[in-house]
């Protein structure tokens, strides 16, 4: 395997758990010379600065791209379109551009929109490698080994940018897949939005009780792993439920009839019809779980 082409500079804007894991991890590959961080807030560059993700940090978009080899948006997608007018005027013919946004249309829109001339250079991802911790004292080295990142290539872009994206991903430790930007929306309002959502909903309702403190004084272990992800940050979630309203909306309404068979079937007291729900979503979990966390032979 060709060895893989350092990148002399690297722009980071939105220096985060995912972009600063994106640092890093090339930082520790040795595949990274300079890495500066472009943000809206001088608290969280300055963090990222401190802990070492970050050599410089630039409040200029002329700056921070002047010699840039490989830039990663990585900042909460409802500054997509904001963020790609900022940079277009500054962008070279010949950096290459790749986002870390969990939807995929409306980070194409303001790529067609703001970047036409640069098509050839810009290919979306998606890493899949979240957590409920935010900002660059969460980012780690080693986040994304072994995780799935989704490249939605562009029909204009350069096959010599596709594979430039995906091989620094593949530096970082992750397992590279490629779709559709709509299967890609489509798939993850269902795997990934809804149990989002559904987790904030949860924990918004019980906040809002008048027994709060009692109830979350009795939460335990199975409270905690269903609403892990209500820890999450809340302007990445907002912007990503927006953007991928329209697949997050099919996917609420088929679980709300979901949700109101289960409640036939306890209006009913039937209990057989309930087991039996139980058992094929037991048997679909565990089946899942296997495949997606094998478990590790003792001794290794």
């Amino acid at each position: 395997m060709p060895a893989v082409k350092k990148i002399a500079k690297l722009v980071v804007c939105g220096v985060g758990l995912i972009g600063g894991s994106f640092a890093l991890a090339l930082r520790e590959a040795g595949l990274v010379g300079r890495v500066v961080g472009v943000g809206r807030r001088p608290e969280p560059l300055a963090a990222a600065r401190q802990l070492g993700i970050l050599d410089e940090i630039c409040t200029d978009w002329a700056d921070a791209l002047s010699g840039a080899d490989l830039v990663l948006l990585a900042m909460p997608v409802g500054q997509m379109d904001a963020v790609a007018a900022a940079m277009a005027p500054h962008l070279g013919p010949d950096t290459v551009v790749t986002d870390a946004g969990s939807t995929k249309r409306d980070v194409i829109e303001a790529i067609y929109r703001h970047l036409g001339a640069h098509l050839a250079n810009v290919v979306p991802a998606h890493p899949i490698a979240g957590a409920e911790k935010s900002g660059p004292a969460a980012a780690q080295s080693g986040l994304y080994r072994g995780r799935k990142v989704v490249v939605t290539p562009l029909p204009e872009n350069r096959p010599a940018a596709v594979a430039r994206v995906r091989e620094v991903w593949s530096a970082c430790g992750a397992v590279l897949h490629e779709m559709s930007p709509q299967e890609h929306d489509r798939v993850f309002a269902a795997v990934s939005h809804l149990p989002h959502l559904l987790a904030f909903g949860l924990v918004h309702d019980l906040a809002g009780r008048a027994n709060a403190e009692q109830l979350f004084s009795y939460a335990a272990s199975g409270f905690r792993d269903f609403t892990r992800v209500a820890g999450s940050h809340p302007e990445m979630w907002r912007d990503i439920c927006v953007a991928n309203r329209h697949s997050l909306l099919a996917e609420l309404d088929a679980y709300l009839a979901e949700l109101a068979y289960l409640r036939a079937l306890l209006v009913e007291a039937d209990g057989p019809a309930l087991e039996a729900v139980f058992a094929d979503a037991s048997r679909a979990r565990n089946t899942w779980a296997d495949k997606a966390f094998p478990a590790i032979p003792s001794g290794e």
